[in-house]
C-alpha cells in the first residue's frame, strides 16, 4: 500500500499519475526476454500480423469473432500486440465453466486485464490477482451487499427523475448520450458522493474524456514513448488533472465529520474494514484506482445497455407496452421484468467482447496443453449469440431470464457473461442491474418511446455502443 495524502488540497499528485503510467505500460510490455510460444503449442488461429489481429479484436469485434469460429471452430488463438502474444478463445460453455471454476493462483485475470493499467491503476479490482485481490474485493464487497443496493435504489431514482424531467415532449435524440449523462450524474453522486456544483462541473469533462478513448490509445499503450504525442500526451493531462480532483474529494471526504453517515459508495469504502484486522482499510492511492475502475467498469457499460434497451422497446409497442406496465407496478415483480429487459440487452448487444484469463503456469484447458503466459477466455460475443446456448438469438426477448414466464431454465451463468463469472464475477454487477432497472423504470413511467432508425454496434474505448446512438422519440404519456 502507498501512504494516504494528507497535505492541502492543492497537493501535487502529477507524481502518482506519471509512476501509474510508467507500472501500467511496463505491466503490459511484459518480459522481453520471455521466448514466444510456438503455433504448434496453441489452437489454430489467423497468421495475419500481429498487428493486424489486434486491430482486428479491438475494432471488428463483432466482424472478427463470427468470423474466428467459423473457420476454426470452438476454440482459436489470436496474436496480439507487443510480440505476437497468444490469446485463445473458447466458446464452448463447458470451457467457460472449467476457466471460472480454475485456480485463480494460475489463472490470474489482472494480466489479462493488463491494457487498463495505466488508467485505472495497479490497486484496481480488475488488475489484481491472488492475495490482494482477495483482500480488496473482501474490502469492497460491503458497499455492494443488499442493504447498500436498497439504499443506493433511491439515490438513482432522484438522479434519473431529475434528467427525466428534463426532457421534451416528442424530443427526438440519441439515447446513447442521454444515458451516458445520467449514468454519469449516478456515479458522480451515487459513487463518488459529489454534490458541489463547481466540483461537478470540473469532474465531467475529465471524466468525460477518460471513457471516450479510442482502442489506437488503449494499444499505444505498448509503446511508452507515444505518450509525448498526440492524443497519448492528451489522455496523460487528461489523467493528470482528473487524478487532482479525485485525490481532493477523497482527502475531502476523509475530513468530513458525517463520513460515518454518508451512504455514497466512496463512503461507504472509507469506512470498511475486515473484522478480524479492522485497522486495515483502503488508503488514498487504492481508494482513487478502485473509484476509477468503478467508473470504467459501470458508466458506459450501463448506459450502451440502456440505450440498446431503449432503442429495442422502441421498435416494439407490444413490449414497450409490456414494459411500462412493469414499470407503473414498481414491484418486485415488476422491476423483476425491467432487469430482464436490461440482461436482454447486454445479450443481443454485447458491451465486452471476452473474459480473459493468464496462464502462470502450464494448464490443460478446453482439452488443449497451454503454456505459461497463453491468455485464455470464453468469447462474449460467440457464446450470447450460439442458437445452442440462446434459441432464435437475433430476437429481442427478455422473458428468456424469467424462467416462470419463459417456460425454461434461466441461461447459466456459463453462457450469460457479460460481468465474467466465478471469483471474479464483477463486484458491481447487482449496482448495475439495480441502476439499469430503475433507469428504466423512471423513463417507461413517463414517455413512450420509438426508435427513429435502425443502428449498429461499433467499439469505443474497450466498449461496444451503438454506431448512431440508438436515436428514439420520446413523447409523453397521457
Amino acid at each position: 500500500m502507498t501512504a494516504e495524502l494528507t497535505d492541502d488540497a492543492g497537493a501535487d499528485t502529477r507524481p502518482l499519475t506519471m509512476q501509474r503510467f510508467e507500472r501500467g505500460t511496463g505491466t503490459l510490455i511484459g518480459d522481453p526476454g520471455r521466448a514466444p510460444i510456438p503455433r504448434s503449442a496453441l489452437p489454430p488461429g489467423p497468421r495475419w500480423p500481429a498487428l493486424v489481429q489486434t486491430v482486428a479484436l479491438m475494432r471488428f469485434r463483432h466482424q472478427f469473432h463470427p468470423y474466428l469460429h467459423k473457420k476454426y471452430g470452438d476454440a482459436y488463438t489470436v496474436r496480439l500486440i507487443p510480440g505476437g502474444r497468444p490469446l485463445v478463445l473458447f466458446t464452448n460453455p463447458d470451457v467457460t465453466k472449467e476457466i471460472f471454476a480454475a485456480d485463480p493462483e494460475v489463472f490470474h485475470a489482472g494480466k489479462g486485464n493488463a491494457v487498463l493499467g495505466p488508467i485505472m491503476g495497479e490497486h484496481s479490482l480488475l488488475l489484481q490477482d491472488g492475495a490482494e485481490h482477495h483482500r480488496a474485493r473482501k474490502l469492497l464487497m460491503p458497499a455492494f451487499l443488499g442493504n447498500a443496493l436498497r439504499g443506493y435504489r433511491t439515490m438513482v431514482a432522484e438522479v434519473a427523475a431529475e434528467e427525466v424531467d428534463s426532457w421534451t415532449d416528442g424530443e427526438e435524440f440519441a439515447s446513447l448520450d442521454r444515458m451516458n449523462a445520467l449514468t454519469l450524474e449516478v456515479i458522480l453522486s451515487v459513487v463518488f458522493g459529489v454534490s458541489d456544483e463547481q466540483r461537478l462541473a470540473a469532474l465531467r469533462p475529465r471524466v468525460t474524456a477518460t471513457v471516450d478513448i479510442r482502442p489506437a490509445i488503449l494499444l499505444g499503450w505498448a509503446y511508452p514513448w507515444l505518450q509525448r504525442f498526440g492524443p497519448w500526451r492528451r489522455t496523460v493531462d487528461n489523467q493528470i488533472e482528473l487524478d487532482r480532483l479525485m485525490y481532493a474529494v477523497i482527502r475531502e471526504r476523509r475530513a468530513a465529520a458525517d463520513v460515518e453517515d454518508r451512504k455514497d459508495v466512496l463512503s461507504r469504502l472509507m469506512t470498511a474494514g475486515d473484522p478480524e484486522h479492522p485497522d486495515d482499510r483502503l488508503d488514498d492511492t487504492e481508494l482513487r484506482d478502485q473509484l476509477v475502475t468503478l467508473l470504467l467498469a459501470g458508466h458506459e457499460t450501463t448506459a450502451s445497455a440502456l440505450s440498446w434497451a431503449l432503442y429495442e422497446l422502441g421498435r416494439d409497442p407490444e413490449l414497450l407496452a409490456r414494459c411500462q406496465r412493469a414499470a407503473d407496478a414498481g414491484d418486485a415483480a415488476g422491476l423483476a421484468w425491467l432487469e430482464a429487459v436490461l440482461k436482454e440487452s447486454m445479450r443481443l448487444h454485447p458491451i465486452i467482447p471476452m473474459v480473459v484469463r493468464t496462464l502462470m503456469k502450464p494448464a490443460r484447458v478446453g482439452g488443449f496443453d497451454l503454456p505459461a503466459g497463453t491468455t485464455v477466455g470464453p468469447s462474449i460475443v460467440m457464446s450470447h449469440q450460439l442458437p445452442a446456448n440462446f434459441p432464435d438469438p437475433d430476437r429481442f426477448l427478455p422473458e428468456r431470464f424469467l424462467p416462470d414466464l419463459s417456460g425454461t431454465e434461466a441461461p447459466s451463468l456459463h453462457v450469460w457473461i457479460p460481468f465474467g463469472g466465478g471469483v471474479r464475477r464483477c463486484i458491481g454487477a447487482g449496482f448495475s442491474l439495480m441502476e439499469g432497472a430503475e433507469i428504466l423504470r423512471q423513463v417507461l413511467g413517463k414517455y413512450d418511446v420509438a426508435a427513429v432508425a435502425d443502428d449498429v454496434p461499433r467499439v469505443r474505448n474497450i466498449t461496444s455502443v451503438p454506431r448512431n446512438g440508438a436515436r428514439i422519440r420520446v413523447t409523453r404519456r397521457g
